[in-house]
C-alpha cells in the first residue's frame, strides 16, 4: 500500500487560474521567461487567455523577439475562442497592420466583440473610432454609449471623451459644467488631455469659475504628461499671471493628485 501513501503525499495540481495568476505576477516583475514557461503548455492545451498572453508577448517583444506573424497566430487562436482580451489585441494588430494587412473594418468588428463582453479598453477604442469617423463610418450615439461604458469601468480617456461630447454638443445638449465634471474625473486619474481641457476651462471660465492659477497648473501638468492640447492655451494662460502666481501654479502642477474621483 505504499503507493497509496505516495499518492496521498503528492501535491495537488494547480488550477489553470492559479497558474495564470503565477505567470502574471512573474510578467509584472519582468520575468517573462517564467511567465512564458507557464503560458506555453496552457496555451497548447487550449487556454485562450494563455494564448492571448503569448501573442501579446510576440506583438510587443516581451521576453521574445518581436514577431508580428506569431503574434497574429496566437491572438487569432485566443480571439476564435472568444477571449475578450485576445479579441482586443487582435483588433490592435488589424488596426496597425502588424502581422496582417491593415484592416480598419475588421479591427472595429473585433473591438466591438470585445466591447460587448465588457472589455473596457476595447469599449474606449471603439468609441474613439466611432467618434472620429476617419477609418470607419461615424456614429455619435454609439460613440457616446461605448465611452460611457468604458468610463464606468474607470477608463480615464473615455471620461475625457464624454466631456468633449458635452463641450461640443455631440449627441447631447451643450453643457460646459458637465464637460468640466467629466474632465475633472479624468484629470484626477491622470489623463493628460482631460487635464488640458480642465485647464482650458479654468482659463476661459467655461463651466467653472475662472481661475488663472488653477488653469496654468493643470495645463503645466498636462503638457508635462505629453498632451498636445495643452499647448493651445499655455502662452495665454501664463501671460495672465504674476511671477508669484506662476510659482504657485508650478507647485500645484507637481503636487500629487489627491482626493476622491467625483
Amino acid at each position: 500500500m505504499r503507493w497509496l501513501d505516495r499518492l496521498a503525499r503528492k501535491p495537488a495540481r494547480r488550477s489553470v487560474a492559479d497558474q495564470l495568476a503565477v505567470a502574471l505576477d512573474a510578467a509584472k516583475c519582468g520575468d517573462y521567461a517564467t511567465a512564458l514557461g507557464i503560458w506555453e503548455p496552457l496555451a497548447r492545451s487550449g487556454s485562450a487567455r494563455a494564448q492571448n498572453n503569448i501573442g501579446a508577448c510576440f506583438a510587443e517583444g516581451l521576453g521574445v523577439e518581436r514577431d508580428g506573424n506569431l503574434a497574429f497566430r496566437w491572438l487569432t487562436l485566443a480571439a476564435e475562442a472568444g477571449d475578450p482580451v485576445g479579441l482586443r489585441n487582435l483588433a490592435s494588430l488589424c488596426f496597425r497592420g502588424e502581422g496582417i494587412e491593415q484592416n480598419y473594418s475588421r479591427a472595429a468588428e473585433l473591438y466591438q466583440a470585445a466591447a460587448e463582453q465588457g472589455d473596457g479598453p476595447a469599449q474606449d477604442m471603439l468609441s474613439w473610432m466611432l467618434l472620429e469617423g476617419e477609418v470607419i463610418e461615424p456614429d455619435i450615439a454609439e460613440a457616446r454609449r461605448w465611452a460611457l461604458a468604458a468610463a464606468k469601468q474607470g477608463i480615464a480617456s473615455a471620461m475625457t471623451r464624454v466631456g468633449m461630447l458635452y463641450h461640443n454638443a455631440l449627441g447631447v445638449s451643450r453643457d460646459p459644467a458637465e464637460a468640466v465634471r467629466w474632465w475633472r474625473k479624468a484629470s484626477l486619474l491622470g489623463d493628460t488631455d482631460g487635464q488640458a481641457m480642465l485647464g482650458a476651462a479654468y482659463h476661459l471660465g467655461a463651466g467653472v469659475p475662472a481661475d488663472a492659477v488653477e488653469a496654468y497648473g493643470w495645463l503645466l501638468r498636462a503638457q508635462a504628461g505629453g498632451s498636445v492640447l495643452a499647448g493651445r492655451y499655455m502662452d495665454a494662460a501664463r501671460a495672465a499671471l504674476t511671477a508669484d502666481e506662476i510659482a504657485e501654479a508650478e507647485r500645484r502642477a507637481t503636487s500629487s493628485l489627491e482626493g476622491p474621483v467625483p
